[in-house]
């Protein structure tokens, strides 16, 4: 497979010895719930980091804020070490962070040919749809053994392949994947888990956030482990070592974070405001 170069378009004033995406003492909060206090990260260039922590502990509210999706109430995010705290999530794009949020993310009553299409065109133009579709089917050949079928009638596994798809033709600077995972089979897993390695291959940098924790730590470089909103460890893959069944006591003996108990919860109430929806 011929590597492909990963998007890029720093902010200007970049810095090349900053890392890729840093995000700095960072609070959110849902309308009067706080969900995230003093989250601190980093992800080098080419790097991959494992966002890990049992469902409730703000994993997908950081992928939001590093996403742009969501700003955070305190603290900075920078890409390349410029501040891009509150930027549109647009903008960010442009800059090469794009972000894979969990569930399938597909227009359902278009075929598969349809889906990608919209986006290529948006990406390389009316004249590249064509070489980029021919590279989506070439790296995922089950896609173009149905690139005429409705994506809705996908299986689950199929339709992340195809979310996967359109960014991988024309990988992104760095790609947060939020539980790319979640409902799979392990067989579908697995080839999740192998696209990924492609993607990290093309040079692209890789934020995880996963309830797999062995899959995830396989792949990462750097772990970064959330508990009640905070951060337990932050450190390389290979230091969390026996750790893990501390750090994230949720995890199961397939690598796997189950439910916390019932009435178990991060979020802490502000003075004012009103309540939105809860983190995980």
């Amino acid at each position: 497979m011929t590597a492909v170069e990963p998007k890029s378009s720093p902010p200007r004033g970049a810095s090349d010895t900053a890392p890729l995406l840093e995000l700095r003492n960072v609070y959110a909060a849902y309308g009067p719930f706080r969900a995230v206090f003093d989250v601190s990260l980093s992800i080098a260039p080419g790097s991959v980091v494992a966002l890990l922590g049992s469902n409730g502990a703000g994993k997908t509210t950081i992928a939001r804020i590093a996403s742009g999706l969501l700003k955070p109430t305190r603290g900075q995010v920078f890409v390349d070490g410029v501040d891009v705290t509150g930027i549109r999530t647009f903008r960010l794009t442009r800059l090469g962070v794009t972000h894979a949020p969990e569930g399938r993310s597909v227009f359902a009553s278009l075929t598969v040919e349809e889906n990608l299409t919209l986006v290529f065109r948006q990406e390389a133009g009316r004249k590249g749809v064509q070489a980029s579709l021919d590279r989506a089917f070439e790296l995922f050949p089950r896609l173009g053994e149905r690139r005429n079928q409705n994506a809705g009638s996908l299986s689950g596994g199929e339709q992340r392949m195809l979310s996967l798809a359109r960014v991988m033709v024309h990988p992104p600077r760095l790609l947060i994947a939020d539980e790319l995972s979640l409902g799979l089979a392990p067989i579908v897993v697995d080839e999740v888990y192998r696209t990924l390695e492609k993607i990290r291959d093309s040079g692209t940098s890789l934020l995880i956030v996963e309830q797999h924790v062995h899959h995830a730590l396989a792949l990462a470089d750097q772990v970064v482990v959330l508990t009640k909103g905070q951060v337990s460890f932050d450190g390389p893959a290979d230091d969390l070592g026996d750790l893990a069944a501390r750090l994230m006591p949720g995890v199961a003996s397939d690598g796997q974070l189950v439910e916390p108990a019932a009435g178990v919860g991060i979020l802490t109430p502000e003075p004012n405001g009103s309540a939105d929806h809860p983190p995980t």
